[in-house]
């Protein structure tokens, strides 16, 4: 069976509020404390989804005075220990020591909104917990990417 040609195309078609993203530290964390480096709110309420919200953020740090391990974390609203989480990297080990600089992305798909309803969630965060941080870690980095599907 031969493949279905490609017949329309999304050329003359404004996606764009679809899409959001925001590259602004909001935050560094503290001696264990769960912290918010970056969000994105204001997302349009007035789409419909149709499979969820894929979600891709990262953030650059340096480890704070007895950093042993850091836990990147995908969650909804603005609030750090607060809200779904999406998606959590666990606790990372590798190469985590003070004085580190480290780079580490996450990628997570939101279904929590019913397929053909309207979206309800209108703001994500990215998190970082430092476990062991007996000083403040410092982020030179982060970036928040959404997309409504």
């Amino acid at each position: 069976m031969p493949a279905e040609l490609i017949r329309f195309t999304a050329l003359a078609q404004d996606l764009s509020p679809r899409v959001a993203s925001s590259n602004t530290v909001v935050g560094s964390p503290a001696t264990n404390a769960e912290t918010v480096v970056c969000q994105i709110t204001g997302l349009n309420t007035a789409l419909t989804i149709v499979s969820g919200i894929w979600l891709s953020g990262g953030a650059s740090l340096t480890v704070g005075t007895s950093g042993t391990a850091i836990t990147v974390r995908l969650r909804t609203g603005t609030s750090a220990g607060a809200g779904t989480v999406i998606a959590t990297s666990g606790a990372l080990t590798g190469g985590v020591a003070a004085g580190n600089l480290l780079s580490q992305d996450i990628q997570g798909f939101d279904t929590n909104t019913a397929a053909g309803t309207a979206l309800t969630t209108t703001s994500y965060c990215l998190t970082v917990t430092v476990t062991g941080g007996a000083a403040t870690s410092t982020v030179s980095q982060a970036n928040l990417f959404a997309l409504i599907v």
